[in-house]
Formats: structure tokens, sequence, C-alpha cells
């Protein structure tokens, strides 16, 4: 009976996450459909791929790219869309832009007395236009959650690792259990 247990606990460990992802990724893509409303199983989602690399593209050229540079200074100014619009900007931007703000992995020290570590991203290097200078800005995620704290901390308690931004991303979301 022991022995069964064990098999199927195994068999949890194998099905488990990969039905979670499948499902997930089903959802994500019911989902993207549902916007467009097309009944073909899909084809939204592949729509709107296909035309996010369209403005992405479009972005990058003389004309359009100045009609979306226009757009985006009235965007930010309206008063309640400014504050949404850059504060999204800015994430997606920390992820995927020119200026990665989560590719510099680092351990930082909490406590000195029971000598407390929490791994987390720089995102500023310098705060000294906020009259804070030898400080720095560090993004500490939560660890089974996508979400996290923002900390300033003396750089003396900061730590530079060496692993890229994604593996350490990996490890402070599973809670540090992941090996890759």
């Amino acid at each position: 009976m022991n022995k069964l247990l064990q098999f199927f606990l195994r068999g949890l460990l194998v099905i488990l996450p990969l039905a979670i992802t499948i499902y997930l990724l089903v959802v994500s893509v019911q989902w993207v459909d549902s916007l467009l409303e097309i009944s073909t199983p899909g084809l939204g989602f592949i729509i709107v791929i296909v035309a996010t690399t369209l403005v992405g593209a479009m972005s990058s050229f003389l004309f359009t790219g100045r009609f979306f540079g226009y757009l985006e200074k009235i965007l930010r100014k309206l008063p309640f869309i400014n504050i949404l619009y850059s504060s999204i900007k800015d994430l997606v931007g920390a992820f995927v832009g020119d200026q990665k703000k989560f590719n510099q992995p680092v351990i930082v020290l909490l406590n000195k007395a029971d000598e407390i570590y929490k791994m987390g991203f720089i995102t500023e290097k310098d705060l000294s236009r906020l009259n804070m200078p030898g400080y720095v800005s560090v993004y500490l995620p939560h660890s089974y959650n996508f979400s996290g704290n923002h900390f300033i901390v003396p750089a003396s308690n900061v730590k530079k690792l060496d692993i890229s931004g994604t593996n350490a991303m990996k490890y402070i979301v599973s809670g540090g259990v992941s090996r890759e």
C-alpha cells in the first residue's frame, strides 16, 4: 500500500505541473479568442500575436514611430490615464523593454544580527536624485506569487549574484526550490 501511495505521488509530480501549464495556456487562448469573438479556436490568439508584432514593427519606422510618440504624449497629459498608462508601460518595459530592470539579480542583507538575506533585483543603481547617495532601489519579489515589495537599502547591503535574471526570478517565485 505504501508503494502505491509513492507511485501516486510521483504521478502527481509529473502530471500536475503539465496539466496546470496546459490548462493556463488553453484558458489564455480562449480568453484572447473571446475578446475578438472568433469561433475558430486559436485564431483570435494568432491575430493578436500578428497584430502586436505589426504594431511593434510600425513603431520602429520614422513616420509611424512619430505617431505613436505623439499618441503617448497625449496619454501622458490626461490626469487619471497618465498614472495608469505610465505605470503599465514602465512595468512591461521592466521585463521586455530596451532598459530591462529585472536583469541584475542581487542578494540583500535585511538583518545583520541574524544574517537574513533576500534575493531581488536592482531597479536603480544611484538614488542621488532622491538625495540618497549610496543607496540603491531593489525590488524583492514574493515567492509563489507575482507581487513583491520595493525597498531602498544602503548599497553596502547589496551583493550582485552571478546568475541570470530569469533564473533568479524562477528561484524566488518557486520559493527556492527551482534548480534551474
